[in-house]
């Protein structure tokens, strides 16, 4: 790979299996992630950017798009490839009269939440503060505040990106209204988004904690759990469930509650029934500021272990599934593995599938089972536990899936991620990327290229 004419317009590094830093530079949250990228493009700018798309457009590449890294299936490095790298680009300019804040996407959620509650603001983001903005929300975007805000997509203002040909367009409702519709939802397949526009919130203290239960009483835990979702919560509380093993080697299961409404102590009034259940190990729910909140799982989840996941919606969880789900848990070959069931309702949930990209708007659970040990010689049991986890709980699958959660070996299941909406994705990703320039990512074939398997 010729990279003397790049260097000649290309502001950031060129990073090579021969530069210092190598090894580092193409690390990624996955440590089971061990690509060797033929050049690692770190970009300093939008015209950094547009050079590097240029570059891989003028010699036929596929390039891989790095922001955040943190996505399991390791997407982010194009093995013996070309990336573009954007994790440097950190700036956010927050507008409190206006609660909007403009980031680029080289940010962190912990980075971009500790510049908007700085004005006591904030929107949708993640479960783990060291996880990009970019991704999260080009994948549509979970999290806290989803009952009260919608997803973080709902919350996009508009999009800076630059498109297969090396242009850089913007996509909002005015202007490309149909890339901005795709952007919300559609993962990275239109192009390298470099900044993104977002709507913030009023929201800077919250409700939240674990409150903690022995795996040993698990079944009556969830079923408690699923009764106090499904009975009708407001839309200012979000409720999960989830289990792990504590640094003490206790396998336990947990219920993490957010209340994110202006008044707390009806938080407290709404919470009591599911806090008094038990009693628990521990209730650390109370008050605190929202920043603590989007910390609170980070050790659960830190850089460098290997990892795999498997996850989907749930039609509905009745006894039998919670059955099944425990019977699992029982077996989990590592103690570092995390098994969630996301409930979604609210806001997020009156959006129309047909709104944005993202499509799986049903109240209901997200069961997500993210396996995480140290070994390689355990990289056997441990996916085969996690597809057996996945598996057995199929029968209550609602046939789809967000597409953040996908695994590198997930790619039959990439039309499950955008359901109704893939046809309506792939003429605008022939619009905008009709050669798929762009597809290392949970991708979305063009139109014309849809029956192509070299594609």
């Amino acid at each position: 790979m010729d990279l003397d004419e790049l260097r000649t317009e290309f502001q950031g590094e060129v990073i090579t299996p021969t530069t210092a830093g190598y090894d580092e530079a193409r690390k990624i949250w996955n440590g089971m992630i061990d690509h060797r990228p033929r050049a690692i493009l770190r970009c300093t700018g939008t015209e950094d950017v547009q050079s590097a798309v240029r570059f891989a457009a003028a010699r036929d590449f596929f390039p891989s798009i790095r922001a955040g890294g943190h996505n399991v299936a390791g997407t982010a490095l194009a093995p013996d490839g070309l990336v573009i790298d954007v994790s440097r680009m950190k700036g956010i300019a927050v507008d409190p009269a206006q609660r909007t804040a403009l980031a680029q996407t080289g940010l962190l959620w912990g980075e971009f939440d500790r510049a908007t509650q700085a004005h006591g603001l904030a929107t949708t983001g993640g479960l783990i503060s060291t996880t990009g903005i970019a991704g999260l929300t080009l994948g549509g975007g979970v999290g806290w505040l989803m009952g009260r805000c919608g997803l973080t997509c709902d919350n996009t203002l508009s999009y800076d990106i630059v498109i297969a040909d090396g242009e850089v367009i913007r996509a909002d409702q005015e202007t490309n209204a149909d890339l901005f519709w795709a952007l919300k939802g559609g993962g990275g397949n239109f192009g390298v988004v470099t900044s993104i526009t977002y709507r913030l919130h009023p929201i800077q203290t919250v409700l939240s904690g674990m409150i903690i239960h022995p795996l040993r009483a698990a079944r009556d835990v969830l079923r408690r759990f699923r009764d106090f979702a499904e009975a009708g919560l407001p839309d200012e509380l979000t409720v999960y469930a989830g289990a792990v093993t504590t640094p003490d080697g206790n396998p336990v299961v947990m219920i993490i509650p957010c209340y994110c409404g202006d008044d707390l102590a009806e938080g407290e009034r709404v919470l009591a029934p599911l806090r008094k259940f038990g009693p628990p190990l521990a209730d650390t729910v109370d008050r605190m500021p929202y920043l603590q909140l989007q910390q609170l799982l980070d050790p659960a989840a830190p850089h460098g272990y290997r990892s795999y996941w498997k996850s989907n919606f749930l039609r509905d969880l009745p006894d039998e599934a919670i059955e099944t789900f425990v019977s699992q848990l029982e077996c989990c070959p590592s103690p570092r593995s995390v098994t969630m069931l996301e409930h979604m309702h609210g806001a997020a949930t009156r959006v129309a599938s047909d709104e944005t990209a993202f499509h799986a708007r049903k109240e209901g659970f997200d069961l997500v089972v993210l396996s995480l040990w140290d070994d390689p010689k355990d990289d056997a049991n441990n996916r085969d536990w996690t597809r057996e986890f996945y598996s057995a709980m199929s029968p209550w699958s609602a046939g789809s899936v967000y597409g953040n959660t996908l695994s590198a070996d997930d790619t039959d299941r990439f039309r499950e991620a955008y359901g109704s909406n893939y046809e309506r994705l792939s003429r605008i990703k022939a619009k905008y990327d009709p050669s798929n320039r762009f597809r290392l990512n949970t991708n979305i074939q063009p139109t014309r290229l849809a029956d192509s398997p070299a594609t």
